[in-house]
């Protein structure tokens, strides 16, 4: 975990997270507290949504970060997201994503390829 995020965890989350599968082939990373509000609303999903309980809390892990800022991520983790070496961690507000990096250019280069998605057309950078 980059030391500048270390010291905000510590002190939010004790430095606990849990880490699940994301539907776009990465992992998400939440401090504890965070999990907890995840959590709760992916159990209030509708029946039709069984399969997707299933991938977000059945495949929740949680973890410490050791001493170093370190976190060991189960190999099962790993083989769903494809992370072998080189990873991206990036964060997304009240989550961070961990994507094997290879992956994550691939995906980043064809959505820079692409149309504006609809829901940007208006927005202001």
């Amino acid at each position: 975990m980059p030391t500048r995020h270390r010291d905000v965890l510590s002190a939010t989350a004790g430095s606990q997270l849990t880490i699940t599968k994301h539907p776009h082939g990465c992992l998400m990373v939440f401090p504890r507290p965070e999990w907890e509000k995840f959590r709760e609303q992916v159990a209030k999903l509708p029946m039709s949504a069984q399969w997707w309980k299933r991938v977000f809390l059945g495949n929740a892990m949680d973890m410490e970060l050791d001493g170093t800022g370190r976190v060991l991520i189960s190999p099962e983790l790993r083989e769903a997201a494809g992370i072998t070496r080189d990873t991206m961690l990036l964060g997304m507000g009240n989550h961070f994503e961990l994507w094997d990096k290879a992956t994550y250019d691939a995906k980043e280069a064809e959505a820079l390829k692409g149309e504006v998605p609809e829901a940007l057309k208006d927005f202001s950078f």
